[in-house]
């Protein structure tokens, strides 16, 4: 591994930490209600709960955050990395630095650095970085989702079967449309399974609830007075 390798992963690595680490549902909430999303409804920072707490408005700013801080890392990392030319020195094209940016983008809104360790699933986050990976998979990933969450009316239904397609989908894109080595191919595959693991690892709470038939399902409405 060369030595621009290690200074554009690491780059990427801090970059999209510190940029997910800007927690879109906690930032807005502070901003506009003058109130902590953790304290309400499902205490997580995320763009479900922040819709059901505080409204629309609210919610639609959040995922306009959430959306545009996975894209701005993934976009910061993969120019850094074509300037010290890491493509060309590694033999390694930068879409690999662009999972690099996911996970730790998806690391920094779970474990937020500004905000005591404690933010969302990373959901928006995860699913954002493949508007500019691929959005191919970007595509099929929200149509899966929304067929899910169509059909069930759980939003948790509908990321944690997105998010285990993840993997599945890279590969079958890459497969019938890349002309990468298998290694590489493969290499990505497991990236995007990191970044889905993680996902689903963080919604084991409603994987409870599921179980439990507690788990809330899905409405435009608010349903708790902030």
């Amino acid at each position: 591994m060369t030595g621009t390798l290690v200074l554009a992963l690491l780059f990427s690595a801090c970059i999209s930490y510190l940029l997910g680490s800007c927690n879109s549902a906690i930032i807005v909430g502070k901003l506009i209600k003058h109130k902590d999303i953790r304290e309400y409804g499902s205490h997580n920072a995320g763009l479900t709960n922040t819709l059901r707490c505080f409204g629309k408005g609210c919610a639609l700013l959040t995922l306009i955050g959430d959306l545009a801080k996975g894209i701005i890392a993934v976009l910061l990392s993969k120019w850094f990395c074509n300037l010290l030319d890491v493509g060309l020195t590694a033999s390694m094209d930068t879409q690999f630095i662009g999972y690099v940016a996911g996970i730790f983008a998806i690391l920094g809104h779970v474990f937020p650095l500004y905000y005591h360790f404690k933010g969302g699933k990373g959901v928006l986050v995860g699913v954002s970085v493949f508007i500019v990976i691929d959005w191919r998979a970007f595509l099929i990933m929200i149509a899966i989702f929304a067929i899910i969450l169509a059909i069930t009316k759980y939003v948790s239904v509908g990321s944690i079967v997105a998010s285990a397609c993840c993997p599945v989908v890279t590969f079958l894109i890459q497969w019938f449309g890349s002309d990468k080595p298998l290694w590489y191919m493969i290499l990505n595959t497991v990236m995007a399974a990191l970044m889905g693991i993680w996902v689903i690892f963080m919604h084991r709470s409603n994987l409870q609830r599921l179980k439990n038939g507690t788990e809330n399902k899905f409405s435009f409405h608010k349903t708790e007075k902030t």
